[in-house]
């Protein structure tokens, strides 16, 4: 038997960021105890951003705080500044997630500031949050590319990863946010990765937006990753990306997963009824999942 890798369940926020439809709170509230019978035991609840750029996330605060705590759950929120930090601890959450890109195009596209200044953000961010004890996992976002310019050198990925690393931050995401990740490009950056830093503790954020996705996962597998975000029914996508696919099914995934032998202790027949119920409500465009449409 493998050692277990953690699945992180980010659908509530990379799900449903770019779906028009209104999701209510208490559909969301339905979908995480879902997810908890189901034996997910990390679970992204929201971004805590600007409701203008991302009107799904407008009730955030209301949703974290009326989720109740369970031992041996954790739940966490996006945030991309101090006061996103401020509002996820204000509704008792104790994890947070942030991440900056390394293509300046999406970073001013996403976070409205350069590469540089989005370091300085993410150190004051890391920062308030280590004062707080909160748990943080930091990422880099479009480490495989972002446009036709093709992949970034690696150097571009090692370096902020040095800067990210010095901050104290233990575990660090890697994300194919625009999809454009192979399974060579894959294996050569997380060779460079380990090879500079032996010790770190990857997660990998993967977007199906070519039909890689689990393609992608496969080839990571072997370097050890401790973590992989998915998204129930594979829904997801950046609302600053055109024609941005969803993440890695946490179906398919965990169907992947189980066939190899992993120990991933997550019923997927009660994670692709929460699906099945999603869809009726928003329609099947937003789904690249195919394992809850059968199972």
């Amino acid at each position: 038997m493998h050692n277990r890798i953690e699945i992180m369940e980010v659908g509530l926020r990379d799900g449903l960021q770019n779906i028009t439809e209104n999701i209510s709170v208490d559909d969301r509230l339905t979908i995480i105890n879902g997810l908890v019978d189901s034996g997910i035991k990390n679970i992204q609840v929201a971004s805590f951003v600007n409701p203008k750029r991302v009107p799904q996330m407008a009730e955030a605060e209301d949703l974290a705080k009326r989720i109740f705590k369970i031992e041996g759950i954790e739940f966490s929120g996006l945030v991309f500044n101090q006061k996103g930090v401020e509002r996820a601890m204000n509704c008792g959450l104790r994890k947070i997630e942030t991440s900056i890109s390394i293509s300046e195009r999406y970073s001013q596209k996403n976070l409205s500031m350069d590469i540089s200044r989005s370091l300085k953000n993410l150190k004051d961010i890391v920062g308030m949050a280590r004062k707080n004890s909160m748990n943080i996992r930091a990422g880099l976002q479009c480490v495989w590319g972002y446009d036709s310019n093709g992949h970034p050198g690696q150097s571009a990925v090692i370096e902020p990863l040095k800067e990210i690393i010095e901050m104290g931050v233990k575990r660090i995401s890697l994300c194919d946010t625009a999809g454009m990740a192979d399974p060579n490009s894959v294996s050569s950056l997380l060779d460079s990765v380990f090879d500079h830093f032996p010790d770190i503790e990857i997660s990998m954020h993967l977007h199906n937006t070519n039909g890689l996705g689990l393609v992608n996962l496969f080839a990571a597998l072997k370097f050890g990753i401790k973590e992989i975000d998915t998204s129930l029914g594979g829904i997801g996508g950046s609302p600053f990306i055109n024609r941005s696919k969803g993440n890695l099914a946490t179906e398919d995934t965990v169907y992947l997963m189980d066939a190899m032998g992993y120990d991933m202790g997550i019923d997927i027949k009660k994670v692709s009824k929460l699906s099945q119920s999603l869809e009726k409500k928003i329609g099947s465009s937003y789904f690249g999942g195919k394992i809850y449409k059968i199972i």
